[in-house]
């Protein structure tokens, strides 16, 4: 459905110098610099996917749908939509997405959300047959009906929401951009939106590229994410290999009643750990924190230098465990170190496709 082919967009804008004199240099320099916002990104996106297109602020995310949907054209490279080149039959190409910016509203803001609705019938080109199945289908998915003869200045922001996602569904898309649909909203209206992308996935097999903050969108949206990062794509792999392979750390949290002291434990485990023909465990691997009003332990650990089990088999030949609770690297803080450069000088480089 999407090909995304070595795709790079420089910006050229004139020099800027700093101060008055700088300013007034500056109206007569010609002296220009360029940025290169987007650099060699490649990828391809089948049928029905829902992919999680993903970075820090200013990586390039944005600029990249902006020439997947024809709104900017690549310096180098080209994107194919449904074999189509956005950016050299951009009609074509705007006949087959739909595409929802944030809390840029696409609808007419003093009518009646109906009557921006049937402008978009028109502009579509959508039959009367067609586009009375598809208001059904919308009312019952994103629940338009209360405020669909409203005027969309009047609408709240979560109305408004789904009234710009049924405006770009009017004319079932084959491909629908998602730039941060749930920004601002509440937990309640988030949910509705969520399972509303889900049910045109599934119903339509829509292609959905999603562009999002919201670490809760991803997990309960997305089976694969795309991570572009200073314009370069350094990951590209499904939820699960990118918590297995960078998800690294386990956190244990014990509930004891007769702790010993941080010291005694560390020491106890250190020399279980080291026992034997295994590769030393030292000091700094193993970190370890007591909440006194709650009598519990909580020790973090790299998987891959130290076994869970080993760690469990070691604490409870020194203490009692009253409860216990092994916890997994959350998305959350994958992510954030994704975009603080924390995985490696090269980024968490994965398999592209």
């Amino acid at each position: 459905m999407i090909e995304v082919k070595s795709i790079s967009k420089e910006f050229i804008s004139p020099k800027k110098y700093p101060g008055l004199k700088g300013a007034v240099k500056g109206l007569f320099s010609t002296e220009k610099v360029k940025k290169l916002a987007v650099d060699d990104i490649s990828f391809s996106i089948a049928d029905g996917e829902i992919v999680g297109y993903i970075g820090s602020n200013g990586a390039g995310k944005s600029t990249t749908i902006k020439m997947m949907t024809g709104i900017l054209r690549p310096t180098r490279g080209e994107c194919l939509i449904d074999g189509i080149n956005p950016a050299t039959d951009r009609m074509a190409n705007a006949a087959r997405i739909g595409v929802v910016f944030g809390q840029r509203t696409q609808l007419w803001w003093d009518l009646p959300l109906s009557e921006s609705y049937t402008i978009l019938k028109e502009i579509y080109n959508v039959s009367d047959e067609d586009y009375k199945k598809q208001l059904a289908f919308l009312n019952e998915t994103l629940g338009l009906e209360e405020f669909f003869d409203k005027t969309v200045r009047t609408l709240s922001l979560g109305q408004r929401m789904r009234a710009d996602l049924g405006a770009a569904l009017i004319h079932n898309p084959k491909v629908l951009y998602l730039d941060e649909p749930t920004i601002g909203l509440d937990l309640v209206v988030k949910d509705k939106i969520r399972e509303a992308i889900h049910e045109i996935n599934q119903k339509y097999k829509t292609t959905v590229i999603l562009t999002t903050h919201d670490i809760e969108d991803i997990e309960k949206l997305c089976s694969r994410i795309i991570v572009i990062d200073k314009g370069r794509k350094i990951y590209d792999g499904t939820l699960a290999d990118l918590k297995e392979t960078y998800g690294t750390t386990r956190k244990i949290s014990i509930k004891t009643e007769d702790f010993p002291g941080i010291g005694k434990v560390r020491a106890a485990l250190s020399s279980s750990l080291n026992n034997g023909n295994k590769e030393p465990v030292g000091d700094n691997e193993l970190e370890l924190n007591f909440n006194p009003d709650e009598s519990r332990l909580e020790i973090s650990f790299d998987k891959n230098h130290v076994e869970v089990s080993d760690v469990i088999s070691s604490l409870i030949r020194i203490i009692t465990v009253k409860d216990i609770k092994i916890q997994e690297t959350e998305l959350a803080s994958i992510v954030k170190d994704i975009y603080n450069h924390n995985l490696g000088a090269n980024g968490p480089e994965g398999g592209g496709r």
